[in-house]
């Protein structure tokens, strides 16, 4: 089980994922090169070793030579968004099949129209997917035009949050949106890497972070959300790189 992903800097304890990640929702924020992906992988391998199917949904649009090596194992499965009879056969066989999805999408789909639910919303949120699939939502070029169609996106993540059986794990560069009080409740763990800015969630501590070093907060286990306490540690993840 690749559980055991890093260290944490001020104790000797290893950073280990546990059947509550699989439950909740994770954010992973952080500039280029912070190291988001790294992490992004260690938590899919641990939804692989749980038998939880994954679909990975790339917001870069990327071709299939430009994907990581590291995503490239056994359960890589790599398919392009397009509105179209093709695409929706070779997605259903997929899905039907619980094979583990990356998914290159370009932001253009999502609508940016409240009362108008976009094709490519419709698919993200068939029930086979709600009720078997881990999902992760990499936004890698935020100012490629994806906060534009945010909005239909943002309404999707709020509806489908209450849905699934699984958690998600949403991975993004820094912006104000993710500043929001009610945006935040979503996620119950938080990984924030190095920003700059350091209005990012109010820390100056992520300004200084090396690659792979998370300010890592999450919400304890509680039956109610409003009053869970919140943990914070400074974590290390390990490289993750795929073995032949």
């Amino acid at each position: 089980m690749r559980n055991n992903i890093g260290q944490y800097t001020n104790t000797i304890s290893p950073l280990t994922l546990e059947d509550r990640t699989l439950r909740s929702n994770t954010l992973i924020l952080a500039e280029v090169g912070s190291g988001k992906t790294n992490l992004a992988c260690r938590i899919r391998n641990f939804a692989i070793d749980n038998d939880v199917p994954t679909i990975y949904f790339d917001f870069n649009n990327s071709f299939e030579e430009e994907i990581e090596l590291r995503y490239k194992d056994e359960h890589f499965n790599y398919i392009k968004f397009e509105e179209s009879d093709i695409f929706d056969a070779e997605f259903t066989k997929l899905t039907a099949q619980k094979k583990h999805i990356y998914m290159a999408v370009d932001p253009k789909y999502f609508t940016n129209k409240k009362d108008i639910q976009s094709r490519l919303t419709k698919t993200m949120s068939q029930n086979i997917l709600l009720q078997n699939y881990y999902f992760f939502f990499h936004d890698i070029d935020n100012l490629n035009g994806f906060y534009t169609k945010f909005e239909d996106f943002l309404l999707y993540l709020l509806s489908f949050s209450h849905l699934q059986k699984f958690g998600f794990t949403f991975l993004a560069q820094p912006h104000s949106t993710f500043e929001s009080q009610q945006l935040k409740l979503l996620f119950t763990f938080l990984y924030l890497g190095r920003c700059s800015n350091t209005n990012y969630f109010n820390t100056a501590v992520i300004k200084t972070l090396k690659k792979n070093e998370f300010y890592y907060q999450y919400r304890t286990a509680h039956q109610t959300l409003l009053f869970n306490a919140i943990k914070t540690n400074i974590v290390k993840i390990d490289e993750y790189i795929l073995e032949d």
